[in-house]
């Protein structure tokens, strides 16, 4: 019976030692005088990335005898969630993946503006404020249609050069009538962002670059005709979508396309080796969608989102020193290779590494040196452009009420521009109303 209790008993501390802060073997070089160690946390509910950045991780620990990464796991919940709690009960990482909240934290002195021994290493990082905080994993997701090549090749379909050419091409794929044009995880309301996010620049961006800032000063708002196209455009590209979009999750997107229920999809590039990876035969090709004004306007470069290192580690001479060693690491051309090749991801650095594998991100890459405009996502801007908090979900969220038939475009952009109004009041920074 005191076995038991005694086996219990170490079953529980075990379970504890993880959830307080890991293994035996991190714990075991805490204690070692001779080893500076530094945590870090990541987005991890992307299997590749995941698999790459602790490859990665790995090579480090194993050629430093002295300095120790340790990763500290977020299982693949929400991530954002996951790193403000970690902020709250005091345990901020030393080297954290920041996502579109980059700002706030940097406001709240979150985060160290980084060495140039280390930002020299980038093509282009974002800079805030005459600082850099964060180095991209890569370059802005760039989005376009992934489509099933061997279909196309069998009815004869080619890729389109104008918008209009990818209208009639989605109406000819609806005749036919074997399959749905396009597939859409609208399920997952952040997936909407990815064609939302390629007519908002189409229409607004293209008029007015900083029509945000202009909505925080009040010569614009959401009543906008450019705001409306937005909705006009989007209802006309998703009439082609397949039955039951909404409901439909982002994982599930990958098996319409392999199992030829859908001849396309509006994704990123991160999606071709997920579909490589549940059919190695599909053969698949690649094309950007052009603007109705004939321009090639692409999601790319270097965003606000990236690794970042923490105040509290910089105060750390020794940690500082592991954390940025780390990060010119995991940088290097034949450590960055991994990360790339395994998420089909467009490099950001001076020091190309060697991008083996699908051949379409070739493609894609070149695409990206011809586009007449390459910027963030519209919600990982930062400075007067930046979006107030939510605002980004509660758009998607009325954009798909739009789609469902369930409000009207006018009904959607008033509320839009009382949410803004709400938002706006405690998050301006034009006026700078909630930065510091």
């Amino acid at each position: 019976m005191k076995k038991a209790i005694v086996s219990v008993l170490i079953m529980a501390l075990a379970v504890f030692s993880v959830f307080a802060g890991g293994s035996k073997e991190s714990q075991a070089v805490a204690a070692d005088s001779g080893v500076t160690q530094v945590t870090f946390v990541f987005a991890d509910g992307d299997a590749g990335a995941k698999q790459s950045i602790n490859e990665i991780v790995n090579r480090f620990n194993a050629a430093h005898d002295d300095m120790r990464v340790v990763i500290q796991p977020g299982n693949g919940g929400n991530y954002s969630e996951f790193v403000r709690t970690r902020d709250s009960v005091g345990e901020f990482p030393d080297i954290v993946e920041m996502r579109g909240e980059a700002a706030m934290y940097i406001r709240a002195g979150k985060l160290a503006p980084l060495p140039a021994e280390l930002t020299d290493l980038f093509l282009s990082p974002m800079v805030i404020d005459g600082n850099i905080y964060t180095v991209a994993l890569a370059g802005e997701n760039t989005t376009g249609i992934i489509y099933n090549k061997t279909y196309f090749d069998e009815h004869g379909l080619t890729e389109p050069k104008t918008y209009a050419e990818f209208i009639e091409l989605c109406q000819t794929i609806q005749d036919l009538g074997d399959m749905a044009p396009l597939v859409v995880g609208g399920g997952d309301l952040w997936h909407m962002g990815f064609l939302f996010n390629m007519c908002w620049d189409d229409m607004v961006i293209s008029q007015d670059p900083d029509f945000i800032a202009h909505c925080y000063d009040g010569s614009k708002n959401f009543s906008d005709p450019t705001v409306k196209a937005v909705f006009e455009e989007m209802q006309e590209i998703m009439q082609y979508a397949q039955t039951g979009w909404a409901s439909t999750p982002d994982a599930q997107i990958t098996t319409f396309i392999v199992n030829d229920m859908a001849a396309m999809m509006y994704s990123g590039t991160h999606m071709f080796t997920q579909i490589l990876s549940a059919d190695p035969d599909f053969e698949l090709g690649w094309f950007p969608i052009y603007s109705h004004d004939g321009k090639l306007r692409l999601v790319g470069g270097s965003g606000i989102s990236g690794l970042a290192v923490s105040t509290e580690c910089q105060a750390d001479p020794e940690k500082w020193e592991v954390a940025i060693e780390f990060l010119k690491f995991f940088y290097a051309p034949e450590n960055y290779a991994i990360y790339c090749n395994t998420l089909s991801a467009i490099p950001v650095t001076k020091a190309t590494p060697v991008i083996e594998g699908v051949d379409v991100l070739q493609e894609v890459i070149a695409a990206t040196g011809e586009a007449a405009n390459l910027s963030p996502m519209w919600n990982s801007k930062s400075g007067i452009n930046e979006l107030p908090p939510d605002f980004r979900n509660f758009t998607y969220k009325t954009l798909t009420e739009v789609l469902l038939g369930q409000r009207t475009i006018d009904s959607a952009t008033e509320e839009m521009n009382k949410t803004w109004q709400v938002a706006a009041s405690s998050f301006n920074p034009v006026t700078g109303v909630g930065i510091e």
